[in-house]
């Protein structure tokens, strides 16, 4: 692991950016089946995923990836077990909360996506203080998707759209992919070049739809508690391995 870890500092030193994924996206599922076939309760699962985010941003930081998007809340999540679904809300924001100092000490800077209705307004609050808090940071960015869709966030683009159009502020013209770009949650940030899926699904998962047009994909069989450093390293690794041709030859 150590000699692979150093190739892929290597690569950030010797500044070959086509070798390093500059936006990171992750699916982290598993946390549940994880738990499970462990004799724990599912909730158990999601308390060590939080352990394995930490653990990702801090080691995607270090080898020079500018942003992280990860999948923590879907808007189908809502389907869960009540009880699951209030531990989940729950913990992602004493989460947040413990870890924004280190967050910010490590100039990581914060931006939560996804729709903001039927969020409990402690949850809200602690968002808004992680984004204001990280706000003035440069180092990693990380995307954090809660209460997200990906069909959702495209809705919502087209439905700003329609409302400046009905302004005046456009015209139907003026409508095309740059200027929907502009409407999405991340319209200031490049595609995802790398989605890494846990947890051995091969879905999507309405997850950045219109994002990962072109975006390289890396499924794993380990489940998101295990992902770790090493797990990070053969991601980005087989990445840096692949001739990205976008439609070319």
């Amino acid at each position: 692991m150590r000699s692979l870890w150093n190739k892929l500092v290597d690569l950030v030193k010797w500044k070959k950016p086509d070798n390093i994924p500059h936006h990171v996206a992750v699916i982290m599922d598993g946390n549940g089946r994880w738990a499970i076939s462990r004799g724990f309760a599912r909730t158990e699962g999601h308390r060590m995923g939080v352990k394995s985010l930490r653990q990702l941003v801090e080691a995607a930081g270090e080898i020079g990836i500018k942003y992280l998007s990860v999948y923590a809340f879907s808007t189908e999540n809502w389907a869960r077990p009540q009880e699951e679904v209030d531990f989940l809300m729950e913990l992602l924001k004493e989460a947040m909360d413990e870890y924004l100092p280190e967050l910010i000490e490590n100039n990581v800077r914060v931006k939560v996506i996804g729709r903001k209705e039927g969020l409990d307004q402690s949850i809200l609050d602690s968002f808004h203080n992680a984004e204001t808090e990280t706000a003035r940071n440069d180092g990693l960015y990380l995307n954090i998707a809660f209460n997200y869709g990906g069909r959702a966030e495209l809705v919502d683009a087209v439905s700003s759209i329609v409302r400046k159009v009905m302004a005046g502020e456009i015209t139907p013209e003026d409508i095309d992919e740059d200027l929907l770009s502009q409407h999405l949650y991340l319209q200031d940030q490049p595609p995802p070049d790398l989605l890494i899926r846990t947890g051995g699904e091969y879905r999507i998962s309405n997850f950045l739809l219109w994002h990962i047009a072109y975006t390289e994909l890396y499924v794993t069989k380990i489940q998101w508690p295990e992902f770790g450093r090493r797990e990070l390293c053969q991601a980005v690794d087989a990445y840096s391995r692949r001739k990205r041709r976008f439609g070319q030859i």
